[in-house]
C-alpha cells in the first residue's frame, strides 16, 4: 500500500480519502482530506488520526476501531455537535484492507462533510412549512406518487399516508375543480404541457382549502415519464382576493346607482384615471380624454380655478385632504356644480404617491339653494307650495317651520310637528346616522349634505325620504338653523318592492306551469292506464255479471277522470295560488276516491290494500294536489312491486300536534337510499329499470306538498319495501 503509485492516486483524488495503518497512523491522504479535516497540519504522515484531525463523532471513531477487526462501515449521514456548539454533518465509508495472509494491513477512509448540504435541505423544508409550499411527484412508469410533508399537512393526512393518483384527484372538490385538475393532468401526460392552476380541495378532515397546484412534465424520447410540481396553500390569500372582488363589485354598483364618479391620480406619472360616471358628469368623451392632471383642471370654471388648484396642491403635498365644491364648464357652455372629496396615499417614506377621490353632480341642489337665497319672498312661496317637503330646524333638530308637503308626508299637523324634534319620528336604526349628520351640518365646515333615512308616519307606517340639508349662518358665521328638503320616496321604494315581488311571482308561476304540464301528463296517464285495463277485461270477459261489474268500474274510473281534469286547473297555482285555495279535506274520502279510480290496476296485480285512516282526520290542502299525491304514491307502490310476493299496501294516519301524518307502506322492491337518498325527489330521477319510470312523480309530489306547507320523507330497504311519510296541517 505504500507504493508511490497508490500514494499519488490518493493525494490527487478530488475526494477526501485517507489510509491509516493498524495503529491508526496516517499512511497516505488526499489533498482534499488535508484541506477539509486536518488541524492546520501540512504533513500528516505517521501521525495518529485523532491527534491531527478535526473533531469527529464517537460513532466514527468506533467504526474506525471496528474496521481494525475487519468490519466494513458505511454511514450516509451523522449529526454531531462540536464543543463550541456548532452542528456538523458527516458521511463516511470505512474499508479494512487485508494482506495475503488475510490479516488487516490498513484501513481506507472516505469521509465527506455534508453540513452545508444538510443546512440547505433544512432551510428548504423550513421554507416549505413557512410558505405552505409542498412538492409532489408522479412516476408514470411505476404509477408511484410521492408527497412531501408539507403537501401532506395541507391535505391534513398523516405522515405515513401513501397517496396514489386517484387519491390525489379525489381530494379536489367535486364538480368543476375536480374536472379541471383531471383535464390538466391528462393533458400534461398526453401532450407534455405544464400547468399552473388555483382550485379547491376538500381535506381529510372535510375543510375546503384553496390551493395553487403547479406541474411540470419530464419527457423521454418524446414521451412523458414523470410529473413533478409544487402544491401551495393559498386559502387565506384567495379568500381575501375573492372578498376584495366582491367588495369592489358592490362599490361599483353603489357608485353607479348613486351617480358618484370615482377617480385615481398617479402623482408619480401624472396619470389621471376616471370611471364611466366621471366621464358622464364632466360630459367628456372617453376617447378624447388625455388622462393627465391638466385635462381635468382645464374643465374648472375660471372663477373657481385658483381656489381649487390651491386646495389640490395641499392634497398633493399631503397636508390637507381635498374637500371642495366647484363649477365646471361643459363643451356646450353650460355649468355644473361639483362636490369633490379625495384622500392622499403615501409610501413608506411618507411621500405622497397617489390620490383617490369621488365627484358628484350637485348642480340641481346648488341651483335650488341659489334661487332660495335670491329672494325671501320667492323662498317663502317655494317653501309653502313646494311639491317636496321643506322645513327649518334649529341645531337641536327641533322643527321651526314646516310646509304642507312635509306635514302631509309625515301625517302630523304643523302645530304637532313644532312640538317635536326630527329625531322623535326617526327610525331607531337611523338615529346614529342622524346624529352624525347633525354634527356635519352644524359644525360650519359643510354647506350642503344629503342623507336617505326612514321616518315613522303618524299612523305607524314607515316613510322613506331623501334629506337635503343646507345650514344657514348668522353674522358671526355660526349656524343658526338649517333648511331641510324632504323628498318622500316611499312610493318609489314600495313600487320597487312590488316589482321585485312581481318578478318572484312570475318566476313562481312559470315553475307552476311546468309543474302543471307534468301533472297533466302523469295523472292522465294513470287514468288512461286504468281505463285501458278495464276495457281489456271487459272485451275478454264472457260472464254477464262480471261484465256489468266492469262497466260500473269503467263508469267510476270515468267519473274520477272527470274530477281530476276539473281539478287540474288549480294546479297552475302551485306557488302563488296554493295557499289561497286550501280547503279542509277528509283524508279517508280522498283515499277511497283514489282507490276507486285504480280498482282495475289493483285487481290486475291482486294487490291487498289495508286502510287504517280515521274519519275525523281532515287536512288543509288543495283537492287536486291531495288526489295527485295519493294517486302517485299508490301507483308507484304498484309499479315497483316485488315479483316475489303479492303486493301489500298499508295506509295509516295519526295526528301530531296541529299536523296529520299519513303513511303509505308497501312490500315492494325498495330503494337504495345510500346511493339515491340525496336525489330521491329530483326531477327525472329514476331508481329502477321499470319501462314506465319517468322520474317525474316524486318531484311533482314534493312540490305539491311543500306548496301546502307540508313535508314528505321516505324510508326504504332494498327488497323489503318503502314507507312514505306525508305531513300536512290539520284542516
Amino acid at each position: 500500500m505504500k507504493t508511490l503509485a497508490v500514494d499519488f492516486l490518493v493525494k490527487e483524488s478530488p475526494n477526501a480519502i485517507a489510509i491509516v495503518d493498524t495503529k491508526l497512523n496516517y499512511i497516505s491522504y488526499s489533498n482534499q482530506w488535508l484541506s477539509d479535516f486536518s488541524l492546520h497540519e501540512s504533513n500528516l504522515t505517521n501521525k495518529h488520526i485523532f491527534e491531527v484531525t478535526l473533531e469527529t463523532p464517537q460513532s466514527f471513531k468506533a467504526a474506525l476501531k471496528n474496521a481494525l477487526k475487519g468490519e466494513e462501515n458505511i454511514n450516509e449521514e451523522e449529526r454531531f455537535v462540536l464543543p463550541n456548539g456548532e452542528i456538523k454533518w458527516l458521511k463516511w465509508k470505512i474499508l479494512p484492507i487485508k494482506n495475503d495472509v488475510s490479516k488487516i494491513d490498513c484501513v481506507v477512509i472516505f469521509l465527506d462533510d455534508i453540513t452545508i448540504y444538510k443546512k440547505e435541505i433544512e432551510l428548504l423544508h423550513k421554507a416549505e412549512e413557512v410558505a405552505r409550499i409542498g412538492c409532489w411527484e408522479l412516476d408514470l412508469k411505476t404509477s408511484m406518487v410521492y408527497w412531501t410533508k408539507t403537501t401532506k399537512d395541507i391535505h391534513e393526512v398523516s405522515e405515513d399516508f401513501e397517496p396514489n393518483l386517484e387519491d390525489g384527484i379525489n381530494f379536489y372538490k367535486k364538480g368543476i375543480h375536480r374536472e379541471n385538475i383531471t383535464n390538466l393532468v391528462s393533458t400534461a401526460i398526453a401532450e407534455g404541457k405544464s400547468f399552473d392552476t388555483e382550485l379547491i380541495i376538500i381535506t381529510a378532515t372535510g375543510k375546503e382549502v384553496w390551493v395553487c397546484a403547479k406541474g411540470e412534465v419530464e419527457m423521454l424520447n418524446g414521451k412523458a415519464v414523470k410529473l413533478v410540481g409544487t402544491f401551495q396553500d393559498i386559502d387565506e390569500r384567495k379568500k381575501m382576493q375573492l372578498a376584495h372582488e366582491e367588495i369592489t363589485e358592490r362599490l361599483k354598483i353603489t357608485t353607479e346607482t348613486a351617480q358618484i364618479g370615482i377617480w385615481d391620480y398617479d402623482l408619480v406619472n401624472n396619470e389621471l384615471t376616471w370611471d364611466k360616471e366621471m366621464y358622464r358628469i364632466f360630459d367628456v368623451n372617453e376617447n378624447e380624454f388625455s388622462g393627465v392632471f391638466e385635462a381635468w383642471s382645464n374643465t374648472i370654471h375660471q372663477d373657481d380655478k385658483k381656489r381649487i388648484l390651491i386646495a389640490t396642491q395641499k392634497a398633493i403635498e399631503g397636508t390637507k385632504d381635498f374637500d371642495e365644491e366647484f363649477r365646471i364648464k361643459l363643451n356646450d357652455g353650460s355649468l355644473r356644480y361639483i362636490k369633490g372629496l379625495s384622500k392622499t396615499i403615501k409610501d413608506i417614506n411618507g411621500k405622497p404617491i397617489k390620490m383617490t377621490g369621488a365627484n358628484w353632480d350637485i348642480s340641481e341642489l346648488r341651483s335650488a339653494e341659489l334661487k332660495l337665497a335670491r329672494s325671501t319672498k320667492s323662498f317663502s312661496e317655494t317653501f309653502e307650495h313646494s311639491a317636496i317637503g321643506m322645513a327649518l330646524v334649529n341645531p337641536d333638530l327641533r322643527w321651526l317651520k314646516i310646509n304642507k308637503s312635509l306635514s302631509y308626508s309625515l301625517g302630523y299637523s304643523e302645530s304637532e310637528l313644532l312640538k317635536m324634534k326630527a329625531t322623535d319620528m326617526t327610525h331607531p336604526e337611523d338615529l346614529t346616522d342622524s346624529q352624525q349628520f347633525k354634527t356635519k351640518v352644524f359644525n360650519g365646515s359643510n354647506k350642503n349634505l344629503h342623507l336617505q333615512k326612514r321616518y315613522f308616519h303618524k299612523n305607524g307606517n314607515i316613510v322613506h325620504a331623501i334629506i337635503g340639508v343646507t345650514p344657514v349662518f348668522d353674522y358671526d358665521d355660526k349656524p343658526s338653523h338649517a333648511i331641510v328638503q324632504f323628498l318622500d320616496i316611499t312610493k318609489r321604494i314600495e313600487s320597487q318592492k312590488k316589482l321585485e315581488g312581481l318578478v318572484e311571482v312570475t318566476k313562481s308561476q312559470n315553475e307552476s306551469l311546468t309543474n302543471f304540464a307534468h301533472i297533466v301528463s302523469h295523472n292522465l296517464r294513470s287514468h288512461s292506464t286504468n281505463m285501458t285495463m278495464l276495457t281489456k277485461f271487459l272485451n275478454e270477459e264472457k260472464d254477464e255479471d262480471e261484465r256489468k261489474n266492469l262497466n260500473r268500474m269503467i263508469t267510476s274510473a270515468t267519473e274520477s277522470l272527470s274530477e281530476t281534469i276539473a281539478h287540474l286547473n288549480d294546479v297552475v297555482q302551485v306557488k302563488t295560488g296554493a295557499l289561497e285555495k286550501l280547503q279542509s279535506i277528509s283524508v279517508l274520502n280522498t283515499i277511497n276516491q283514489i282507490t276507486k279510480s285504480i280498482n282495475g290496476i289493483l285487481e290486475e296485480h291482486s294487490a291487498i290494500l289495508k286502510i287504517d285512516v280515521s274519519k275525523t282526520h281532515f287536512v288543509s290542502a288543495v283537492p287536486a294536489y291531495l288526489e295527485s299525491i295519493f294517486l302517485n304514491v299508490l301507483t308507484n307502490a304498484l309499479k315497483y312491486r316485488s315479483a316475489e310476493r303479492t303486493p301489500v299496501i298499508e295506509i295509516k294516519s295519526r295526528t301530531k300536534k296541529d299536523k296529520v301524518l299519513i303513511t303509505f307502506t308497501d312490500n315492494g322492491q325498495g330503494i337504495d337510499l345510500n346511493r339515491h337518498g340525496d336525489k330521491i325527489f329530483g326531477m327525472y330521477k329514476t331508481f329502477h329499470k321499470h319501462k314506465d319510470a319517468k322520474g317525474i312523480g316524486l318531484f311533482i309530489t314534493k312540490n305539491q306538498i311543500e306548496s301546502m306547507n307540508g313535508t314528505i320523507n321516505i324510508e326504504s330497504v332494498v327488497d323489503k319495501g318503502t314507507t312514505m311519510f306525508i305531513e300536512l296541517n290539520q284542516g
